[in-house]
C-alpha cells in the first residue's frame, strides 16, 4: 500500500570549521514508482544521480523523479560548497497498478490506420522537444494544485491489454468535466507548446515548471494563452474538450521529468521545502 504521508529524508553533515554547523540535503515526495522528488541543499552544491549533474537553482532547488516500472535504485550524490560529500541510495518501492484485460477485439481495430500512425508519430516529436525545455524557472519547487475540481476519473499507471496485447499504460490522472470549464495552471511557469488539433491528445498544452518538470493537458477545446507566456499558479490556461481520441469531454493531466512519466497524484501531496 502507498503511504499517503509525503517522506521528507534529511542528509546531514558536520563541518570541521570553527564552530559546528549543521547542513541538510533535503527530499520531499514518496520513494516509490512515479513520484515526483523536489530537494533542496546549500547555495553553490552539485547534486548527481548515477554520476549525471542536475540543474540545482541558485537557491538550492533541484527535482527529478522515478519511472512507471522503475526498480532500480539510483544513487544521489551532494557536493557542497565547501567540498563535503553527502551520498545516499534511493530505491523505489514498487507499486500495484489497476490491468484491465479485454478479449474479442476486431483485428481491424487492433491495427492502426498508417496514416494515423504518421500523424501521431509527428505529434509526439512535437511534445517530446516541448518536454526537453530545461528551463531556469524553480515553479516545481513550490507545490502543485489540481487544475480542475472535477472527480477523478482514470488513475496513473492503469493499463489494458487488448487480446492479450499490452497497450501503452495511462500516464496521466483524469477528471470528469463538461466541455468549456476552465482549466487552470498547476502551478507557475511557461507555456511551451499549445496544439489544437494533436491526434490522439486533442488540443494540447505543455507548461514549463522548470529544470524539465512540465505539465501536459490533453483533449482541451481551447486556450487562454500562447506559446511563450509567463502562468501563474490557478492562473485559467485553457478549457476543458473532448478532443482528439476521445469518449468525452475530461481532462487528462501529466506531470514529466523530461521523457520520464510522473504520477500527478503524487505530485499534489509535496509541500515547499523551507
Amino acid at each position: 500500500m502507498l503511504n499517503n504521508v509525503i517522506k521528507t529524508i534529511a542528509f546531514t553533515a558536520v563541518y570541521f570549521v570553527s564552530h559546528v554547523t549543521l547542513a541538510q540535503v533535503q527530499l520531499a515526495g514518496e520513494i516509490t514508482q512515479g513520484s515526483l522528488i523536489v530537494g533542496k541543499t546549500l547555495p553553490g552544491s552539485k547534486v548527481f544521480i548515477d554520476g549525471k549533474a542536475l540543474p540545482v537553482s541558485t537557491l538550492g532547488d533541484f527535482a527529478f523523479g522515478f519511472g512507471r516500472d522503475q526498480t532500480k535504485p539510483i544513487a544521489l550524490k551532494v557536493i557542497e560548497p565547501n567540498g563535503d560529500v553527502e551520498s545516499k541510495t534511493l530505491k523505489p518501492t514498487a507499486r500495484e497498478y489497476n490491468i484491465q484485460r479485454v478479449e474479442g477485439i476486431a483485428k481491424k481495430i487492433m491495427n492502426p490506420n498508417p496514416k494515423a500512425v504518421a500523424r501521431a508519430k509527428k505529434d509526439r516529436a512535437q511534445v517530446k522537444q516541448a518536454r526537453a525545455v530545461s528551463s531556469e524557472l524553480t515553479a516545481f519547487s513550490q507545490g502543485f494544485i489540481p487544475p480542475i475540481q472535477g472527480t477523478v476519473t482514470g488513475v496513473y499507471g492503469s493499463q489494458r491489454y487488448y487480446n492479450g496485447v499490452p497497450k501503452t499504460p495511462h500516464y496521466g490522472l483524469d477528471y470528469a468535466g463538461k466541455t468549456g470549464d476552465p482549466v487552470k495552471a498547476p502551478a507557475d511557469g511557461k507555456v511551451t507548446m499549445w496544439v489544437p488539433d494533436m491526434f490522439y491528445s486533442g488540443g494540447t498544452m505543455i507548461i514549463d515548471h522548470g529544470q524539465g518538470i512540465s505539465s501536459t493537458f490533453l483533449h482541451l477545446s481551447g486556450s487562454h494563452v500562447k506559446v511563450g507566456d509567463l502562468v501563474k499558479q490557478g492562473q485559467v490556461v485553457a478549457k476543458v474538450g473532448s478532443t482528439g481520441r476521445s469518449t468525452g469531454p475530461h481532462l487528462d493531466w501529466r506531470i514529466n521529468w523530461h521523457n520520464v512519466r510522473l504520477d500527478p497524484a503524487l505530485a499534489l501531496k509535496i509541500t515547499p521545502l523551507k
